[in-house]
């Protein structure tokens, strides 16, 4: 067996392991900030984002069936994935955490602020949407999205990439070979990855958002493929006082593809004091 990297560690919540990775000095002024992937995603694809919040705390996992987190016996709810990251956060001695979700891990992370909402001090929902409810993308995205097999075969993630992430990805090379190296060498089990799309079909959190507790960022790109941008706009609507971010020629990566603009858009967000609502811009 291989020896994790510094700052990775394997922990068991209710009988599940869950890879774990924490980088950065914890600050005593502030929460760690937990980050949330999408369908299939390990938490190494948040290198670039975690490189550009060198200065902060950041948490990262693999949901089970994903990356180093072994698939569950049985298929897991939303209710059920919120509650064991809240009792990781408990294993790791965190009261509390800002959180951000990307994509599918934006519908985990509102479940979490709703179930939990002492965990959350303030909320990142990032390319993501309220579950069943929600406008659905291009159809050529959403096919490819309905299989895993981008993360078992390279060739095949490299010619469906633009296709799924927007055309933003074609700039970006370096990016695309990193993941398609990090995508392969952890990917998802087949049963784990359709256990993560199974639980957005019997979910939504349209009917609650109005009671989310917690300041949110909503962040969207305006040529997403996979998750239209009238998602977002719906999300900030509904959520008391949150603020939306739209990224101009933004893909569904934008966050990873443009992290150092995106890191000083969340230090923003997260370590200002709060103040006047501010107008909706674009960045």
């Amino acid at each position: 067996m291989k020896t994790p990297p510094p700052g990775i560690r394997t922990f068991n919540v209710w009988g599940q392991r869950l890879r774990v990775s924490e980088q950065g000095a914890p600050d005593p002024d502030r929460p760690p900030l937990l980050l949330i992937n999408g369908i299939g995603a390990p938490l190494d694809l948040f290198e670039p984002l975690r490189d550009a919040l060198a200065d902060r705390h950041t948490i990262a996992f693999d949901v089970p069936g994903v990356g180093g987190s072994p698939t569950p016996l049985y298929p897991p709810t939303m209710r059920w994935l919120a509650a064991l990251v809240a009792g990781l956060l408990e294993e790791l001695g965190y009261h509390q955490v800002d959180a951000l979700g990307l994509s599918w891990g934006g519908a985990l992370a509102q479940e979490l602020a709703r179930r939990h909402p002492h965990r959350v001090r303030r909320l990142v929902l990032a390319a993501t949407m309220s579950g069943w409810t929600s406008l659905p993308g291009r159809p050529a995205a959403v096919a490819i999205l309905l299989t895993p097999a981008r993360y078992y075969f390279p060739t095949y993630f490299a010619a469906v990439a633009p296709t799924l992430y927007g055309r933003e990805i074609r700039r970006h090379p370096d990016v695309l070979r990193r993941h398609t190296h990090l995508r392969t060498t952890r990917p998802p089990t087949p049963l784990g990855y359709y256990y993560q799309l199974a639980t957005l079909r019997r979910w939504t959190s349209a009917p609650w958002l109005w009671r989310l507790p917690q300041p949110t960022l909503v962040l969207a790109g305006d040529e997403d493929p996979i998750i239209p941008l009238i998602n977002s706009q719906l999300l900030a609507c509904a959520i008391p006082g949150a603020r939306l971010r739209v990224v101009k020629g933004g893909g569904h990566l934008f966050l990873l593809l443009r992290a150092q603009e995106m890191a000083e858009e969340l230090r923003e967000f997260l370590d200002v004091p709060d103040g006047p609502e501010q107008p909706t811009r674009s960045v």
